[in-house]
């Protein structure tokens, strides 16, 4: 693609879209502080096991998306995003002093639920948000975009964490009262600069999750619900990543530093990749993110070298890149636009529950048979989800499976 045309495509692209982005951005700056900094922290600070981790973790990213259901069928009710999304962030921006006074695992697990929820309840609205905000044919580079400057703050604030680690000398406490800040931008954003498009409803109010309207979502829709599922099963918690970084003798004030190389790849390839979305097969998409996520678990099982993580970091950026705002894109394609919010929170509920078993799994096998046994048990879910894909390719008719 030419620079003309990206930079035609981006002009495009609506300014409440941009808006959006720049809010998760500047959110995302706010959580990854702390969530680049948690592992460590539980670890060596709270002394918490690997095993303590995952369940905290799994715990967490599960609460997020099972709460989506909630407030994507909420907001597909009353036909409005933005008031939910508004909570949703607000929750996140309060949450985030608990990390900063916590002494015990589960003042810990407390905080991450409760920040969770704040992503759980703001997650399907906006991603609706997105779907309506967006022209059918720049989807995919409207999620694309909003996921790469998501992904911004998602190596900033990394970034951020290492320079107050080492100008605090390693005061974790210190880095997450500041994180404060960026999230309560993030707040005053959208409340003021982004207006909702206004919904078109024909009749009254109805239930969305009424068995009549659930069956409106079509068999296309539900193999993305399963498809997303199975690529979350497949890929644990990034505190995973941290972990393995720390094994390689990495100053903990430096560690952050494998999530800024991850989000970096991840910011710069989710664009591009949602936009080569709205042009070729989904499936062969899905495909290359699954071949890329066996490569970053074989280099990473390889060795806890800082360069062999940098490399599995890397791939694991790029795997990123390409899968998640394609199962965005592929969710809003094969959803009525009146229920997207509740096709949103369903797929992220199958996805949360995922989440929980593969954290907790990574956890236990981490504590019982080490960090290599872990990414190589990760490479072989990833090859189960191919097999499966491959399988749905070969017997689908058309160019694409949505």
């Amino acid at each position: 693609m030419t620079t003309t045309k990206l930079g035609s495509t981006l002009r495009q692209i609506p300014v409440g879209i941009w808006m959006l982005g720049f809010v998760s951005m500047l959110m995302d700056i706010s959580s990854e502080m702390v969530h680049s900094l948690l592992p460590l922290f539980m670890v060596s600070v709270l002394g918490a096991s690997a095993l303590t981790v995952g369940i905290v973790e799994g715990l967490a990213e599960s609460t997020a998306m099972i709460v989506k259901v909630f407030s994507g069928t909420l907001s597909d009710y009353l036909g409005k995003r933005k008031g939910l999304a508004v909570f949703g962030y607000a929750l996140g921006a309060l949450t985030k002093p608990l990390f900063a006074v916590a002494n015990t695992t589960g003042i810990v697990l407390t905080a991450r639920v409760l920040d969770r929820i704040g992503k759980g309840v703001r997650g399907a609205p906006r991603d609706a948000l997105v779907a309506d905000l967006a022209p059918p044919t720049l989807r995919g580079a409207a999620f694309g975009l909003r996921q790469s400057l998501d992904t911004v703050g998602a190596f900033l604030g990394p970034l951020l964490a290492v320079g107050l680690m080492l100008l605090w000398a390693n005061d974790f406490r210190m880095v997450f009262w500041v994180a404060v800040i960026p999230g309560v931008l993030a707040v005053v954003l959208l409340l003021f600069g982004v207006r909702e498009p206004r919904q078109h409803r024909n009749g009254k109010r109805t239930n969305p999750i009424r068995r009549e309207n659930l069956k409106r979502l079509s068999a296309p829709y539900w193999w993305v619900v399963g498809i997303g599922a199975v690529f979350t099963l497949a890929r644990f918690s990034e505190a995973f990543l941290v972990l393995r970084a720390q094994q390689g003798g990495i100053p903990i004030a430096l560690v952050p530093l494998v999530m800024v190389a991850m989000n970096l790849v991840y910011a710069m390839s989710a664009y591009p990749f949602g936009k080569l979305s709205d042009r070729m097969s989904h499936s062969k998409l899905l495909a290359l993110g699954l071949i890329v996520l066996i490569a970053a678990d074989l280099v990473l099982a390889l060795d806890d070298h800082w360069a062999v993580v940098l490399a599995g970091v890397a791939l694991w950026g790029v795997h990123m890149g390409i899968t998640q705002g394609l199962l965005a894109t592929m969710v809003a394609d094969t959803a009525p636009a009146d229920l997207r919010g509740t096709a949103y929170g369903v797929f992220n509920l199958m996805s949360g529950i995922a989440m929980l078993f593969a954290s907790v799994l990574a956890g236990l096998l981490w504590d019982r048979f080490g960090a290599s046994f872990t990414f190589y048990s990760g490479a072989v879910f990833c090859v189960i989800a191919l097999v499966g894909l491959t399988k749905y390719q070969t017997g689908a008719a058309t160019k694409e499976a949505v």
